[in-house]
């Protein structure tokens, strides 16, 4: 079956250059310039994933995005926004909203397709864990939400995948080269000294003691 994609963007010449690429891949495009049309699209046209800007008129992004998830139908359908928009705080803003995923613009065609053909694998992959719980530590695929005893916070999408890598398969080592293509993929400009950022982050927040360091090797969660 054909998978449907809504693309909302008030640039035309980004809709033109996402439309031409997408239905290249034979994926079947509606277009939206603003939220408010947006979400009348979305109850019609009921789309497997929506492209969704930030900075728009009428209704901004993480409002539209609000909207669509409030509808019963319209729960499941994965977003993921693109945006020149790259401050953490509003990449959080964005998953506390409901997205599967946060690109910031510009990116390649290819890059893009890659990571949404990652998103809509995931109705295939019916053993995705939701949530994980090791003691006082509860990690929320659905809200991006890490609980650490009285403590609730939302994490980056990139350390939060890191970390939900980790804590799934506690005790296994996770070589360097597995967390990259796990967790960053085809982003071919991320080098080793990013995992070794994000997991001094992720400590930060989630205690030293969690994650173990396997000189030479990689990272393993432990409880």
């Amino acid at each position: 079956m054909v998978k449907k994609i809504l693309i909302v963007e008030d640039d035309q010449d980004i809709v033109d250059l996402l439309k031409y690429n997408l239905e290249k891949e034979g994926y079947k495009c509606y277009t939206a310039n603003n939220g408010v049309e947006a979400v009348g699209l979305a109850v019609d046209k009921e789309p497997d994933l929506i492209l969704l800007d930030i900075m728009m008129p009428e209704m901004d992004g993480i409002e539209t995005c609000r909207v669509i998830k409030s509808k019963p139908k319209l729960h499941d359908i994965f977003i993921i926004f693109l945006t020149a928009r790259a401050e953490e705080y509003s990449e959080i803003a964005g998953f506390e909203a409901g997205a599967d995923d946060y690109i910031t613009k510009p990116v390649k065609p290819r890059v893009l397709i890659s990571r949404i053909k990652a998103i809509l694998s995931r109705k295939k992959d019916q053993h995705i864990l939701s949530q994980i719980q090791h003691g006082n530590l509860v990690i929320d695929r659905e809200t991006f939400k890490v609980s650490v005893k009285d403590k609730h916070f939302t994490l980056p999408k990139k350390e939060f995948e890191l970390l939900f890598l980790l804590a799934s398969k506690p005790d296994k080592v996770f070589r360097r080269e597995s967390i990259l293509s796990k967790v960053w993929g085809s982003e071919v400009s991320v080098v080793d000294r990013t995992i070794d950022v994000h997991i001094r982050k992720i400590r930060e927040k989630v205690g030293d003691e969690k994650i173990k360091t396997i000189k030479g090797v990689g990272y393993k969660f432990v409880l």
